[in-house]
């Protein structure tokens, strides 16, 4: 039940995102919840991969290269999910760290 509950309020979260942002385009609330699981897919089995193979220019750029991770992450999901859509790199890193504050702000709630 509570995996269900999550998929349900990271499917608002990415909504909310897309309809927040001006760069952001996404079909419905059904294309929300496959985002929300593909998204969840790639942070959980790609992200750590790619996190590890750019480690050496994470570190000398201090950090700000996983930006870049995340903003890839984002765009492989635009690629892989018809009906979700990002202008370019710089509003799937916008759409990143936006989702992150909601999902924050709903997670606040959870407890």
């Amino acid at each position: 039940m509570q995996v269900i509950i999550s998929l349900i309020l990271s499917s608002i979260a990415v909504f909310v995102a897309a309809n927040i942002l001006p760069g952001v385009h996404i079909a419905g609330f059904g294309t929300a919840v496959i985002v929300a699981v593909v998204l969840g897919l790639i942070n959980a089995f790609i992200r750590p991969i790619l996190l590890l193979l750019t480690l050496p220019i994470t570190i000398l750029t201090l950090g700000l290269f996983s930006l870049v991770v995340i903003a890839f992450c984002v765009m492989l999901a635009t690629w892989i999910v018809p009906g979700f859509q990002v202008d370019g790199w710089l509003w799937a890193l916008v759409f990143a760290v936006v989702l992150a504050i909601i999902n924050a702000f709903i997670g606040s709630f959870e407890k």
